[in-house]
């Protein structure tokens, strides 16, 4: 029995490496124009708020449409609206994670260890250790909330008929059945 279960964790492994690695790639890009906007706006006299929150919804907008049709493509899709304001949501709560992860380095251990309130701490806690712990809530937050587990069905290969029985009553309805889901991990 361990052996037919070892093809089965090495199949969802690498699913989830696969996901994992196109999750980091669109996260990337949509870095890349969250960076390249804000200081385009910046360069044409756009106050740094009005720059920065018209950089972060493009490129949310370029991440969700990014795993929506690329990182979780093979997940069922039913309402896009929907799937756009959650993200939206749970990008903003990634958001406060990071935050959060500056101001307890910063304001809380800060006042015990006066190193933490410098400029390389924040570096470390706001941009590494926050990034990564927000990052991991949403990968895990779009995988679960935003994009589901329900599989888009495969093609259908065609079974042959059975020989037709005329001497065997015809069944009015055969119920539909479900395409399998995805196993969330």
């Amino acid at each position: 029995m361990p052996a037919a279960i070892l093809p089965a964790l090495r199949a969802r492994f690498g699913a989830l490496v696969r996901e994992l690695s196109k999750f980091g790639v669109v996260g990337t890009t949509a870095f890349a124009v969250d960076l390249t906007i804000f200081n385009l706006l910046l360069q044409h006299g756009s106050e740094s708020l009005t720059a920065k929150t018209i950089s972060t919804v493009i490129a949310t907008t370029v991440a969700f449409l990014g795993n929506r049709f690329w990182t979780w493509r093979h997940r069922g899709h039913a309402n896009m609206a929907r799937q756009y304001v959650m993200f939206f949501l749970l990008n903003a709560v990634g958001l406060v994670i990071g935050l959060a992860c500056l101001a307890i380095s910063h304001y809380g251990l800060g006042l015990i260890w006066p190193v933490l309130q410098s400029p390389l701490a924040d570096n470390v806690s706001g941009q590494l250790i926050g990034t990564a712990v927000g990052t991991l809530f949403r990968f895990w937050s779009y995988r679960r909330f935003v994009f589901g587990d329900i599989a888009v069905p495969g093609p259908v290969e065609p079974v042959p008929a059975p020989p037709m029985d005329t001497s065997a009553p015809v069944p009015r309805s055969v119920p539909p059945t479900a395409p399998p889901a995805v196993p969330r991990m």
